[in-house]
């Protein structure tokens, strides 16, 4: 297939450097004979209160160097099979000029403002337009990979990058299963004032991405009564809410039944996205969308090996919303732990 049939315009792919090699002790080799290959997406433009998770993709890189890689529950190590793509700094650059002209926007809608007059309108159509253009930067580098058979995994910067992500691998594995994994449901109405963002994700993937067939929620426990119907009146998605799964628990059910059941609404070839804020708050405090209850670390890990126990092949993943700060290293380690352990999963449900 030719990767510039998938976008509307064409797209260069950036040779910049990784100035902080790779992730888990892994150089900069996009060329490498690894199956997995980690793709950093360093974009955070419509993030609550600020832009950090631009900043994710470093800090998870230099949190890995710490860790072990041997993976209990798949019985295998992760080292020497993960490769790092080139990271592309322009996104990043891109993501913070923007970030900006976000929040000056939603500052005026909040405040009673319209997009009427041409100073805020302006900014709306520089938004769209660098929204797209992240999405061919991420899809294109995805598509490199997947495209000769290896997994890709993506580490964003905020949920929004899955979209191109998931576009490019669908062209590879069509009928394509998302298990989307996020305290949010992500699925209002895209064009109330940007195009694209990470509160439209979900939404997104299921009205422009026709290869994918189903989108699975899991963690869900922030929505709008309207996200909620709309997902119980469209026929690609099954929403399993939070609370309803702990309810479920408590009457006695086990999580991993609970897990057998979210992983048998998925087709055979899955694409795990995953938002760190499905996890609960002491998970991830810094994350900016912080929701009450949650996953545990353990929990999560769990749904994650079902699907690969299950027969089902993980394709690609992405790990997106981890806001890194100065002051302490937990949002870093939790997200390099959890990347390991997608990286494992994904890799065990490929030997087959």
């Amino acid at each position: 297939m030719d990767i510039n049939n998938l976008f509307r315009f064409g797209f260069s792919l950036s040779t910049g450097s990784n100035d902080n090699g790779g992730y888990y002790f892994r150089d900069a080799q996009p060329t490498t004979n690894a199956p997995l290959v980690l793709v950093s997406a360093p974009w955070a433009v419509t993030s609550a209160a600020g832009q950090g998770a631009a900043y994710a993709p470093d800090a998870i890189i230099d949190a890995s160097t710490a860790l072990s890689l041997y993976d209990v529950v798949t019985k295998s190590s992760i080292d020497g099979k993960v490769a790092t793509a080139e990271v592309d700094y322009d996104l990043q650059e891109s993501s913070l000029q923007l970030g900006g002209d976000a929040a000056k926007v939603v500052a005026h809608i909040d405040d009673g403002g319209t997009l009427s007059g041409d100073y805020f309108a302006r900014k709306v159509v520089r938004i769209n337009i660098g929204f797209r253009d992240m999405h061919r930067s991420v899809g294109k580098r995805v598509f490199r990979f997947a495209e000769k058979g290896k997994i890709v995994g993506v580490v964003g910067g905020d949920h929004s990058v899955s979209f191109g992500a998931i576009r490019s691998i669908s062209s590879v594995h069509p009928n394509l299963g998302v298990l989307f994994i996020d305290a949010h449901s992500d699925l209002r109405p895209s064009g109330k004032i940007f195009d694209y963002s990470h509160l439209s994700v979900a939404r997104n993937i299921v009205d422009e991405i026709p290869q994918v067939s189903k989108l699975v929620q899991v963690g869900t426990r922030d929505m709008t009564e309207e996200e909620v119907n709309y997902a119980n009146n469209h026929q690609k998605i099954k929403m399993f809410c939070h609370e309803e799964l702990a309810s479920e628990r408590f009457s006695g059910r086990s999580w991993g039944d609970v897990c057998n059941d979210v992983v048998a609404q998925l087709p055979d070839k899955v694409y795990i996205s995953f938002d760190i804020d499905a996890l609960s708050p002491e998970c991830c405090p810094h994350t900016k969308r912080p929701v009450a209850g949650g996953m545990t670390f353990d929990e999560a890990v769990c749904l994650i090996n079902r699907v690969a126990e299950s027969g089902r092949t993980i394709v690609g993943f992405d790990l997106t919303e981890i806001v890194p700060v100065m002051e302490s290293g937990v949002d870093a380690a939790v997200g390099a732990r959890m990347l390991v352990k997608l990286c494992a999963a994904a890799l065990k449900s490929n030997k087959k």
